[in-house]
């Protein structure tokens, strides 16, 4: 078959990625459009790239050592890919490429003025746009300079920050190759982009018009600030009009210049309204073409527009289904749970057939809608009320889509459907259930209930393998349901938040003081979170003594490490203390509401650096210490209270009021912490049963690995385990669906139209440049930053601040360690919340962006009390 070197770009479509670029297949495809016009022109196949390498075979070995290295090594990236391009630019195009060229241009008319632009075969594509990561030349005139350019494109390949972007997306750059589109030039009155969903909201129905004077490179390298038209519903909604001092226009020999637009025209408008309006129209029809929205840029030429490229808007997040063109208002569950990092399929599925309320999965996220709650008044204050008191950026943002008169309509009756995503067993708002008494024997009981009934599952599951299994699964998760709706369970919860809301609310109203009950439950009985983190200073106590165990540890990395363990000199007793801690926290892992999240019993590296920062910045007995010291400073607190509170007027029944209060606090706040591990101790055996399934069709060759279950769903990998056929390329696109989720930020609220409403504090008692958040622990504390993104590269000194995105109970441990803490992510009642009260720690969450805004060592000074942070160096 006879290599094609050159295709016509009608002769282009979607399909043809590999031999044209994502460009190249865009155009193509853009070209075939009713009513859309693009300049004309032809596309450089992939076949002329690999004949070109072809005659470079030391590219190759470039190649292998280029995806060797790290894409924060720049030196070495920038050396390498210099290397590479010059070594393109310099083999001369073979005579039969060369004429395939010359022959297309003559088509177009020899002399004609080209745009000559690079198509890579990893470019516009859904999860990475890749925009302006390889080169683009305008006005090239003539055969000669042309073939040059092509030359050029094919060398861009390889720029520094294209071979950093692959590398960062995960995509091999050997895989990779290059097409090049050479079309006729367009010289514009206007050029821009168009946006068909606004960039910054995500709304879908909202499109933004940038418009300049002249060629569009002047906006794109931002030479000149552009006029922003916003349009919706066929009109033109907002518009600011920029004073465009300068544009790019072409050279009659080639080549562009920089010019000054005359000062009459400046301030001007590139495109009238209707233009702007027109516009949009024909974006609409290119995103019903494509299926998403896209990013286009287009030219005006004589009153008509030309389309010069249009590619998906990678950075949108995605919007939940529904099965009704209703409007719909969801809620991040992740920020209810302290877990916004994406989840794999099985950790979706699985979660949302164990919740007590229905979920949407979008993003690699769950959310769950409240539109129907927020629809009924009677709902709707309760629902806000909740929200607010955890999150005040979650009821703002609620109530900022309220305000908009006619987005939710008000209903008599919200009827079923669905409560907030609040707490894991937390009732809905405005069905408080009956109080109970306040009575410690409530907890033991609940908690001995959990315990039966994982110790029946256990029981229970070990015969159950294939079909089987995922039916007993089934019946599981309705018993998993039951567990966590226990009414007595509930009221259990609610009275443990709502005394701590009471007195918070109280105290303050009579003693003026905040968050009283920071300090009142202190060391509260009961607490499984906090628990762990002071039984791994018990760990460190053991190993401590044995300097051997110590040093063997600084240097672990396999998993296998503490079968080693007990060849040393007290390695056995190290080895049964963080055996017995596995045994009874070792289903806990970070992100662990995922259910294929490394557990620490599967992954026990993760803990040692924990244990060696307990071993290096502790005396022994800590954990005892620190615990009677916490129940000692809140029985102080409560004398203190009380006694002040006999001084009012009326003041023996506030003191009374409050002594009960303080008491029902301190029975059931701990318990707040028990649902989470009854969950996590489930999944894991949950867990622990799928992996053999999954090991199972290892062995019968019908997956390569076993751990590809975790990208199908639940029941999915019942159909494949009935089957044992799996669908590959499935799984494929999972895994590059799910590696893109990483780079989207979850929103707090979404709505149906795509929009991610944020929300804010309103707040006018923060200092200026300090950053604003949420109260969950009181005290004021400075300290060094250490801004820890992963718990495992965790390196505390006594002192430090930790900074992170979110704490979940897997976090606790390092809890002990340090000063104060800050999260971008949380609540007054999510678990880093509660645990810090627990261990005195100072803590403000719900501080959006800290860990770009803070750096790691600066200086910083959290208030605990009144919710800021101050950056002090």
């Amino acid at each position: 078959m006879i290599e094609q070197y050159v295709l016509d770009l009608h002769e282009c479509d979607e399909t043809q990625v590999a031999v044209v670029g994502g460009k190249g297949a865009h155009l193509g495809a853009l070209s075939r459009i009713e009513g859309i016009r693009v300049p004309g022109g032809f596309c450089v196949t992939t076949g002329a790239f690999r004949r070109i390498m072809a005659e470079a075979p030391s590219i190759k070995d470039r190649l292998d050592q280029l995806s060797r290295l790290s894409p924060d090594d720049g030196e070495a990236v920038r050396t390498l890919s210099a290397e590479i391009r010059r070594t393109i630019e310099g083999v001369a195009i073979p005579d039969d490429v060369a004429a395939a060229i010359t022959r297309a241009l003559g088509r177009l008319g020899e002399h004609a003025a080209c745009a000559v632009r690079s198509s890579a075969t990893a470019e516009d594509l859904p999860t990475a746009s890749f925009a302006g990561q390889q080169d683009t030349y305008l006005n090239v005139v003539g055969p000669t300079a042309v073939l040059q350019h092509i030359s050029q494109c094919w060398a861009s390949l390889f720029t520094e920050r294209a071979v950093t972007y692959r590398q960062r997306n995960g995509i091999d750059h050997r895989t990779v190759h290059m097409a090049v589109v050479v079309q006729q030039m367009v010289f514009p009155q206007a050029a821009g982009i168009l946006f068909t969903a606004d960039p910054v909201t995500g709304n879908r129905k909202v499109a933004t018009v940038d418009a300049g004077f002249g060629l569009g490179e002047a906006l794109v390298s931002g030479l000149v600030n552009p006029d922003v038209f916003k349009v919706r519903g066929g009109e033109v909604v907002a518009k600011a009009i920029a004073a465009k001092q300068r544009a790019v226009r072409a050279l009659p020999a080639g080549g562009t210049q920089e010019v000054a637009i005359d000062s009459q025209r400046q301030e001007q408008p590139a495109l009238t309204d209707e233009q702007v309006v027109r516009l949009v129209e024909l974006g609409r029809r290119i995103e019903a073409h494509f299926g998403c929205p896209q990013d286009i840029e287009w030219c005006l030429v004589d009153d008509g527009f030309q389309v010069v490229q249009s590619r998906p808007i990678t950075t949108l997040f995605p919007i939940p289904e529904a099965d009704d063109q209703e409007n719909h208002i969801y809620v991040s569950v992740g920020h209810q749970q302290m877990m916004t990092d994406p989840m794999k399929p099985l950790g979706l599925s699985v979660w949302q057939l164990t919740a007590m309320v229905p979920m949407q999965a979008a993003g690699g996220r769950l959310f769950v809608d409240v539109t129907r709650r927020l629809a009924s008044p009677a709902s709707r204050a309760g629902l806000l009320d909740l929200m607010g008191r955890g999150d005040p950026l979650v009821r703002d943002a609620l109530e900022t889509v309220l305000d908009r008169d006619d987005f939710v309509p008000s209903l008599p009756d919200a009827g079923p459907g669905g409560p907030p995503p609040a707490p894991e067993s937390t009732p809905m708002a405005g069905r408080a259930p009956a109080p109970i008494e306040t009575d410690p024997a409530i907890v033991t009981e609940l908690i001995e209930r959990s315990q039966a009934s994982i110790a029946t599952l256990e029981r229970d599951i070990r015969t159950k393998t294939g079909p089987a299994l995922f039916d007993f699964l089934l019946e599981a998760f309705e018993e998993h349901k039951r567990v966590l709706g226990d009414p007595l369970s509930m009221q259990a919860l609610m009275a443990g938040m709502e005394a701590t809301w009471w007195l918070n609310d109280k105290l303050h109203e009579w003693l003026g003081e905040k968050n009283a009950a920071d300090t009142l439950t202190l060391s509260a009985p009961d607490n499984v979170t906090s628990e762990m983190g002071l039984a791994l200073l018990d760990v460190a106590d053991v190993i401590r003594p044995h300097p051997e165990v110590v040093a063997f540890l600084e240097g672990v990395e396999d998993e296998g490490f503490l079968d080693e363990l007990a060849k040393l000199p007290g390695g056995t007793e190290a080895r049964d203390a963080i055996e017995n801690y596995l045994d009874r926290y070792g289903m806990r892992c970070v992100g662990e509401i995922d259910i294929t999240r490394p557990r620490w019993r599967e992954r026990p590296t993760t803990l040692v650096p924990v244990i060696l920062d307990n071993v290096r910045n502790f005396e022994p007995g800590a954990a005892e210490r620190r615990f009677e010291e916490g129940r000692r400073k809140a029985q102080m607190k409560e004398r203190d209270v009380l006694s002040r509170l006999r001084a009012l007027p009326d003041g023996d029944r506030k003191a009374d009021e409050a002594k009960r209060m303080i008491d029902r606090v301190r029975t059931f706040i701990g318990y707040r912490e028990y649902p989470k591990y009854c969950i996590v101790s489930r999944y894991f055996v949950y867990k622990q049963a799928l992996l053999a399934e999954a090991e199972r069709l290892v062995q019968a060759g019908v997956l390569p690995e076993k751990e590809d279950v975790f990208y199908l769903t639940f029941q999915e990998l019942h159909d494949v385990v009935r089957s044992n056929q799996v669908d590959d390329q499935l799984i494929q696109q999972r895994k590059d669906a799910f590696r893109s989720y990483h780079a989207l930020t979850p929103p707090r609220v979404l709505t149906s139209d795509g929009e991610a409403v944020t929300g804010a504090y309103r707040r006018d008692d923060v200092p200026a440049g300090a950053l604003t958040g949420l109260p969950v622990s009181a005290g004021t504390i400075e300290g060094r930053a250490r801004v820890i993104l992963d718990m495992a590269e965790a390196d505390l000194e006594a002192g430090d601040i930790l900074v992170t995105t979110f704490t979940d109970p897997s976090w606790s441990p390092l809890f002990v360690g340090i000063a104060g803490l800050v999260t971008e992510v949380g609540g007054l009642m999510t678990h880093g919340a509660v645990i810090a009260r627990e261990y005195g720690l100072p803590a403000v969450v719900g501080v959006e962006q800290a860990t770009r805004l803070i750096r790691d060592g600066q200086r910083i000074r959290l208030h605990g009390t009144d919710g800021y942070v101050e950056i002090l160096s």
